[in-house]
This record gives C-alpha cells, sequence and structure tokens, in this order.
C-alpha cells in the first residue's frame, strides 16, 4: 500500500474540505502516514512514497526545502493563485492521484541551488565544497531563487559579482536575484528576467532596478560557481532563499550560489501545457484589449 504523506496549508480556503474529501475517497487504498500543517518545515523522517501538497507554489517551495534531499516526489495542488509548481488542480487531483496510485504518472527532477554565506575576513574557495562547508556561516537550500534584497535604509548597494573564478563586475541597484529554471517565472521575471523553460538546468543572474541600464539578465551553466560580494550595504540588507529562509548581510560578506547536489522531484499534471500554462497565468503574449469607443 503507497505511503502517504500530506503538507497542508489550512489558512488556505477549501484546503480543509479537500482533506475530507481525500481521506473518504482513499480510505484503505493508501497509508497516511501524517498530516503537516506548518509548512513543512523538516520532512526528512517522513516513512512517505510520495508527499502530497495541498496549498500553493508557496506551500510546495517550504515542502522541497524541508526535505533536504530526500529524493521523494512532490505532488503539488494549486489551491492559491498562480501554481506554476503546483500544477495539479482541486478539480483535477483526486483523478489524477487515483491514476498514479494505479500506474504512476512520469517524475520530473527540479534543480535545485545552495546558497552559503562566508564572512568577511574568512577565506572563500567558492570551487572546494569540503572548505566551503567549513568556512560558512549560513547556508540553506532553494528551488526557486536566492535573492539579495537593499533592505531598509533602502539606499542602493554596491556588490561584486562573478561566476566560476572571473574577475566579475561592481554593481550598483537594489539588489540581485539568481533564478532557477523553475523560479524563471517568479520574482526573476518580474524583475526583466527572461523566462526558462523547466527542461533546461540553468541559473539566471537578474539585477534589481540596476543603476546602468546595460547591466542586463545573464543565463549560466548549472555547473557555474556564483558569488556576490557585499562591497557596501544597508543595515536591513538581507539573504532569502525561496523567500523563507534568511539572514542578514554585511559588508565583506560573500554569498556563494551553486547546484545544490540534490534534486527536488515533482509530479506534474499531464494535463497542464508550458506555453498554455504561460498565457493563461501570466497573461503571456496576449492581445492588447480596447474598449467600445
Amino acid at each position: 500500500m503507497t505511503r502517504l504523506f500530506i503538507v497542508a496549508n489550512t489558512a488556505k480556503p477549501m484546503v480543509a474540505k479537500a482533506l475530507a474529501v481525500l481521506s473518504e475517497r482513499l480510505r484503505g487504498r493508501v497509508q497516511v502516514t501524517g498530516v503537516e500543517e506548518n509548512g513543512g518545515d523538516d520532512l526528512t523522517n517522513v516513512e512517505a512514497d510520495l508527499v502530497l501538497v495541498l496549498g500553493g507554489d508557496g506551500t510546495l517551495l517550504s515542502a522541497a526545502r524541508g526535505l533536504r534531499g530526500r529524493q521523494v516526489p512532490l505532488m503539488g495542488v494549486n489551491f492559491g493563485r498562480l501554481g506554476f509548481l503546483a500544477s495539479f488542480t482541486p478539480d483535477n487531483f483526486l483523478e489524477h492521484l487515483e491514476h498514479h496510485l494505479a500506474s504512476p504518472l512520469p517524475v520530473r527532477p527540479r534543480m535545485m541551488l545552495e546558497a552559503s554565506v562566508v564572512p568577511m575576513g574568512v577565506p572563500c574557495d567558492a570551487k572546494d565544497c569540503a572548505a566551503l562547508e567549513s568556512q560558512r556561516r549560513f547556508v540553506a537550500t532553494a528551488l526557486n531563487d536566492a535573492v539579495v534584497t537593499a533592505g531598509p535604509p533602502f539606499h542602493m548597494i554596491e556588490m561584486a559579482i562573478s561566476a566560476d573564478g572571473d574577475t566579475g563586475v561592481r554593481y550598483f541597484g537594489d539588489g540581485v536575484i539568481v533564478a532557477t529554471s523553475s523560479g524563471s517565472t517568479a520574482y526573476n521575471v518580474s524583475a526583466g528576467g527572461p523566462i526558462i523553460s523547466p527542461d533546461v538546468d540553468a541559473f539566471c543572474i537578474t539585477p534589481i532596478c540596476p543603476h546602468s541600464l546595460s547591466f542586463r539578465p545573464v543565463v549560466v551553466s548549472p555547473k557555474s560557481t556564483i558569488v556576490i560580494a557585499a562591497v557596501r550595504v544597508n543595515e536591513g540588507t538581507t539573504l532569502f532563499c525561496d523567500g523563507q529562509a534568511s539572514t542578514n548581510l554585511g559588508e565583506g560578506d560573500r554569498v556563494v550560489v551553486r547546484r545544490s547536489p540534490h534534486d527536488v522531484l515533482l509530479i506534474e499534471d499531464p494535463d497542464a501545457r508550458q506555453w498554455r500554462s504561460l498565457a493563461e497565468k501570466l497573461n503571456w503574449a496576449a492581445s492588447p484589449r480596447y474598449g467600445s469607443a
């Protein structure tokens, strides 16, 4: 019997009702090993063949980070607004879950990133994994993005950004986003970054409100190691990973972003289509609408 663990954001309308319907419909067909209603902060010890996530993309991001590398597939049901990662809907997820129990749906690996912070004055060998682990004061993984944001008092900050040991560039602005392809439709696209197909493993480095019109987003290999050095920052300058894990940054700190050694496994709605989803959820390529004269 399939072991099912449920992460449910009961703060969202209709999730509690969906839980009740789910329990009744699958009674005796799955073994529900637990229900987590606090966002799935730590899922490393759950006993499950499948984690069902009822909420939205934020709930799924939390569950993905909570697995901490465990290769248990996630099936996300969107009770939120957009739902790029949580691709199933409240209307179709039970049908597809039953189908998965009888004949498993395809599981797609999605690249995650790892963001480490090495403090000022500590030698930083970004390519030496063992050394980096002993040098850093903070580490978090993210499915969508790692974001350095200026924070209060909201003056422009200065950073030096480099990849794979290159000299890099000095940059003035409100911050920078390092996004995966999964996260390219999140904060990255709002800041003017490109949409990257989830079939393409890549990092996108996107400046936030750069003080130079010539600093455009750059897509780099997932094998790249990106270093963001804090040259001049504010008291509130912060690194956020998926908008959830965070740490303040001081002058001289370095943020090292690289591919996480573990992907996250997603079961995706077989009825969903990438281009149709972009058109429906982001009004991508929509024609102008004109009012009547």
